[in-house]
């Protein structure tokens, strides 16, 4: 009742006084709002609202904090003209909304089937793809309506007697209103910054970070960078131009995932978004220091190259690795154990991942160009060390994981899918270390059995996640990547069935004997 007498008063003073909301723009990306249980500028909960309400940066042409904005006084009488789009990709779905060949509906079309998206939703017994389709759909409309309510946007008030933080119909009160407007001609812009001014005098301005770390878009210099990287060592002999390019790119991601953890207040690697963003950064690191020692160039150019998989991964996954930083749950709050365990665990991913570049790049390039057994045993020698690496980290954080596992849970193993698929990983590369160690494993089956395993680790990393999406760990889980990871094992598959035969019949000396032994003439 009391919201609802404030929005009929702010409806009188915006009708009296014809105010326009020219205030609606970029400037009020600096305003810090509580949301998500944590405070933060607009700027980057309005562009974060954006991009997983419509998977763009823009609506209908406005800038993200200008349709934010606008949406949130849409309650208040105000006449709001932008068109929120929602993108609707599952057939079923755009069936049920008798959409036809159309991908996309306004939020307001949904609105109005919101009764009917729920009945459907609940008649759904199974988790099916439609079923996850229909959740969507309404957890972004739930959204969408607490925006339009003015009940998303949460400003910092100390007029009363203690101070709060309190949804925008609440915050802007008619005589808040009315006294600003005695001092200037646009009281709402005037009262939006003294809740900022009132914030930073009793709390700093530290939220501040965030919006120059936002606005930076270091992620974006980081893959730039990474591909001149790329591009020195392919058009120059020397290792001078890779080199700076390389460790121009380390500093970026330094910077920002400093900057990160500053904000966050924890280490990076709490979600798919931060251990991809991570595991390139520790893999360009361990291949220069790798690199630097064995004096081989070859190492520059497999950090460079997963660095720039793993950017480019952060850069275009869209709303499947999402950069939002949120609160943790309980059991992630000990920064000792995220910090040692799961850090191990993302390395080693990150040296595993080293190798199965170097393997696909022999398999291509001795299909494609030709390589020498001399180059063969190079690409083996350089996988081979890129495992060792691997494993080790892998082994550690598996055991630190089950030290913390105890810590938490009462057990240090539970089978849990997480926690078996990393066994699984562990187990497979150390069954073929070991079969390289012992010629057990000859070097040219080596290079195509490292590439196929790390399929493995692609399953711990993100099939637990994605596909099975069950166990103790649900708390790393993200919407959508099945299409990912499916498109990445079967272009995997059709690498090795294009170039394995070819590669073994060329370097494998056991295959050529036991073809000779077959055709003696």
């Amino acid at each position: 009742m009391k919201m609802m007498l404030t929005l009929f008063a702010l409806i009188f003073t915006f009708q009296s006084h014809a105010l326009s909301l020219d205030f609606c723009n970029d400037k009020l990306g600096g305003l810090p709002i509580q949301q998500g249980g944590r405070i933060k500028p607009l700027y980057v909960h309005a562009n974060e609202t954006v991009k997983y309400m419509t998977g763009k940066s823009k609506v209908d042409g406005h800038s993200a904090i200008e349709a934010y904005c606008l949406l949130s006084f849409d309650s208040m009488g105000v006449e709001n003209k932008v068109e929120w789009i929602a993108s609707i990709q599952h057939y079923d779905l755009r069936k049920f909304l008798e959409l036809g060949d159309k991908k996309e509906t306004t939020f307001e079309n949904l609105l109005k089937n919101k009764t009917e998206l729920i009945t459907e939703w609940r008649k759904q017994k199974e988790e099916t793809s439609y079923k996850k389709a229909l959740d969507q759909a309404l957890r972004r409309l739930q959204l969408y309506e607490e925006i339009k309510n003015g009940a998303n946007w949460k400003l910092y008030d100390k007029s009363g007697p203690a101070e709060a933080w309190l949804v925008l119909p609440e915050f802007l009160k008619e005589d808040k209103v009315l006294k600003a407007k005695e001092n200037t001609s646009n009281p709402f812009e005037a009262v939006l910054f003294q809740s900022e001014k009132d914030y930073i005098a009793d709390h700093g301005s530290k939220f501040k970070l965030e919006l120059t770390f936002a606005k930076l878009r270091l992620p974006v210099w980081a893959l730039f960078l990474s591909l001149l990287g790329l591009a020195g060592l392919v058009l120059t002999k020397g290792n001078a131009v890779p080199l700076g390019f390389a460790f121009t790119t380390v500093a970026v991601q330094t910077t920002y995932i400093t900057m990160r953890v500053m904000i966050s207040g924890r280490a990076p690697i709490t979600n798919m978004y931060e251990t991809v963003l991570f595991s390139g950064y520790a893999a360009l690191l361990l291949a220069l220091i790798v690199g630097h020692f064995k004096k081989d160039r070859q190492f520059i150019y497999v950090g460079l190259a997963y660095n720039f998989l793993s950017i480019m991964m952060i850069n275009f996954s869209g709303g499947m690795l999402s950069g939002s930083i949120s609160p943790l749950v309980p059991v992630l709050r000990d920064n000792f154990w995220l910090s040692t365990h799961v850090t191990a665990i993302i390395i080693s991913y990150g040296a595993l991942a080293l190798s199965w570049i170097l393997a696909n790049t022999a398999l291509i390039k001795a299909k494609t160009k030709g390589i020498s057994k001399q180059e063969m045993i190079e690409y083996t020698d350089q996988i081979y060390t890129c495992l060792k690496y691997g494993i080790v980290l892998l082994a550690g954080g598996i055991i630190l994981g089950g030290v913390w596992a105890d810590y938490s849970w009462g057990r240090f193993w539970g089978w849990d899918p997480k926690e078996t698929w990393s066994l699984i990983v562990l187990c497979l590369y150390m069954a073929i270390l070991h079969g390289k160690y012992t010629s057990w494993i000859s070097p040219a089956r080596f290079i195509p059995l490292n590439a196929l395993a790390f399929l493995s680790v692609m399953m711990a990393w993100f099939g637990v996640n994605y596909i099975l999406a069950s166990g103790l760990h649900s708390y790393g889980f993200s919407e959508g990547g099945a299409i990912f990871l499916g498109s990445f094992f079967l272009i995997q598959f059709i690498i090795l069935g294009i170039t394995t035969k070819s590669f073994l019949d060329q370097f494998d000396i056991k295959r050529s004997s036991d073809q000779i032994q077959e055709n003696p003439a």
